[in-house]
């Protein structure tokens, strides 16, 4: 008897701790509608996988590798390398425009210009500046191996982004660039300072447009932007991050603000961390600080228990991170409503 008494208490907490926030579904809308682009449309030179035609016009590889193939003429079935070493000439010599790197202002450029949604990640400087960029250290984009909070933002402007002319964005800037044109996901970094760098994120977001987590219009913005002849309506932002105590600050400083909690199997990930913090992060199990709007987490475990508990029995919204393939898409769409992709361009939803 009382060991049956115990088991029904014990998973009473247990679903309490992992219930998500189910009352603004309708909100989220907005970034199911569109895919996400992840980091922007980038390409960080590892492979021409989305690239410009001669026109201009953005598309993917293999859509222009057909059209220069068709333009070689090399197409016998007999002669397979003259072929693919024709298709290769020509798509180098008259289309291959590689686009920009991960988090830089072209690959935000890009994602407006084809209509995607935008996620990106914010830190903060060693002389408080709030940048877009993903990675602790600076070596894999920069090949500088610095703390990026380590630096001061005037030492940022002398590296370059994968051995590109372009630098590491302001957030700032990248919001004037945006300027409401399509949903935004921001990601806020724990690395350094992370209470700075949720305060200066909320209050950059605070002056940048929508938030539709409530009715109100967000603060000193309007609704509908006018460009040139025409008009357009603001898109919407929400907020998500891998820790949970920043999501919570959103629920108690901007409550207004949709707020999400990123996550994944964090027993098979690479960051090293102690037992019970794998337990704890893995199952969601500190959602009852934030109650986040929606679920971020890696696709390859949507079957994760607590996580499958989210989306099944409390209706939470989820998103799935980082969908690389035509083939990945189909496998998950019909489970994730919010999809976070980078290295080929899905059709439109």
């Amino acid at each position: 008897m009382w060991i049956a008494i115990i088991v029904v208490v014990v998973l009473i907490i247990y679903l309490y701790s992992i219930a998500p926030n189910m009352g603004r579904r309708e909100k989220m809308k907005p970034f199911s509608e569109t895919f996400i682009a992840h980091r922007g449309l980038f390409n960080n030179g590892d492979g021409e996988w989305l690239v410009k035609d001669s026109d201009g016009n953005l598309v993917r590889r293999e859509d222009v590798t057909n059209t220069a193939s068709h333009k070689s003429g090399s197409t016998t079935a007999s002669d397979k390398t003259g072929r693919i070493t024709a298709v290769n000439q020509q798509f180098k010599a008259d289309m291959a425009i590689p686009l920009a790197p991960e988090n830089s202002m072209p690959a935000f450029e890009a994602a407006v210009e084809a209509g995607y949604g935008i996620e990106l990640d914010t830190q903060t400087t060693a002389d408080g500046r709030l940048v877009v960029f993903h990675d602790e250290n600076l070596y894999r984009m920069c090949g500088i191996d610095k703390n990026l909070y380590e630096c001061t933002y005037d030492e940022l402007k002398e590296y370059k982004l994968a051995k590109t002319e372009y630098g590491i964005p302001l957030f700032e800037d990248v919001l004037k660039v945006v300027d409401g044109r399509v949903p935004l996901v921001v990601e806020i970094k724990s690395e350094g300072n992370w209470k700075r760098t949720t305060r200066m994120t909320a209050e950059a977001l605070d002056a940048y447009g929508v938030s539709v987590g409530s009715d109100n219009r967000a603060r000193g913005s309007k609704e509908v932007k006018k460009v040139g002849k025409g008009e357009y309506k603001r898109q919407p932002y929400c907020m998500e991050s891998f820790h949970p105590l920043i999501v919570k600050w959103f629920r108690d400083n901007r409550p207004d603000v949709l707020r999400g909690q990123l996550s994944t199997n964090f027993f098979q990930s690479t960051l090293k961390r102690v037992w019970y913090e794998n337990i704890v992060l893995t199952n969601l199990m500190l959602n009852f600080l934030s109650r986040p709007d929606f679920v971020a987490y890696n696709y390859r475990y949507k079957n994760q228990p607590s996580f499958w508990l989210c989306r099944n029995l409390f209706g939470v919204v989820s998103a799935a991170w980082t969908v690389r393939s035509e083939a990945a898409l189909e496998k998950v769409a019909k489970v994730f409503e919010v999809i976070i992709f980078d290295s080929f361009l899905p059709e439109e939803r």
